[in-house]
C-alpha cells in the first residue's frame, strides 16, 4: 500500500522563520505600521474564556467576545508582551488614545 504524503500546505508551515502558533489556536500574521512591527492573531469568541482589558479603550473584553492579540515582532517581544485588543481598537490605535482609566 502506498504511503500518503502530507499536503504541500502542511510542509510549508514547518519552515523556520514563520510565526509560531500560540497555544495551538491559530497562526499570527505580521503587521507593520508607524508604531512598529507586530505579530497579530485573531481570536474567535468561542476560544475566549478569560476577561481581558483592552489597552485601546480601557474596557473589558469579556469571555465569548472575538478580539485580537498583538505583541512586538522583534526579538525582544515575548509572551509577556502580548496584549488583547478589541478588533476596532486595534485598527484605530494610531488615530485615538485610550480613555481615562477608572479606579
Amino acid at each position: 500500500m502506498p504511503r500518503r504524503h502530507r499536503p504541500a500546505r502542511a510542509r510549508r508551515s514547518a519552515h523556520a522563520g514563520e510565526p509560531r502558533p500560540l497555544a495551538g489556536a491559530g497562526w499570527a500574521r505580521r503587521e507593520s505600521g508607524p508604531d512598529g512591527n507586530w505579530l497579530v492573531r485573531t481570536v474567535p469568541g468561542t476560544q475566549t474564556v478569560k476577561t481581558y482589558r483592552c489597552p485601546g479603550c480601557d474596557h473589558e473584553i469579556r469571555p465569548g467576545t472575538p478580539h485580537v492579540v498583538a505583541w512586538p515582532a522583534d526579538e525582544n517581544g515575548s509572551a509577556a508582551d502580548r496584549r488583547h485588543w478589541h478588533g476596532g481598537c486595534w485598527n484605530a490605535r494610531l488615530h485615538r488614545w485610550p480613555t481615562r482609566r477608572r479606579w
